[in-house]
């Protein structure tokens, strides 16, 4: 599951970390707590829309280029969830012969390499 405030703490920490600045500097500067501003980072708090604006002013980024850039970040992060979730599993080729019982022959269905499992109806 993708969570947004993740993102949004990814990206605040990248934007933070380019200005070579500590979280002190800028929690001071936002007037957050350290504390607080550390788990917004982290993704472990949702922060409110003030608090955002007072952390984009402290970076002195606008928030609509944070938004963009956490937006960006999602529509990565969605591609990447959906390609995983269309890739078939890969299934691990067994050696030997697997019995199927009670299932006439024409019924039983082979997914995986002839040489790797042989199918007996019983």
């Amino acid at each position: 599951m993708i969570l947004l405030r993740r993102l949004l703490g990814d990206v605040l920490r990248r934007q933070r970390q380019r200005q070579g600045r500590t979280l002190r500097e800028v929690s001071s500067s936002a007037r957050v707590s350290l504390g607080y501003l550390s788990e917004v980072e982290r993704g472990q708090k949702e922060a409110s829309s003030e608090l955002l604006s007072a952390i984009c002013d402290a970076l002195d980024v606008r928030m609509s280029e944070l938004m963009r850039e956490v937006s960006d970040e999602l529509a990565l992060a969605e591609l990447a969830q959906s390609a995983q979730a269309t890739e078939p599993t890969p299934v691990r080729p067994m050696l030997g012969t697997v019995s199927v019982t009670g299932v006439p022959p024409e019924r039983v269905t082979i997914k995986a390499p002839a040489e790797a499992v042989d199918v007996v109806a019983a």
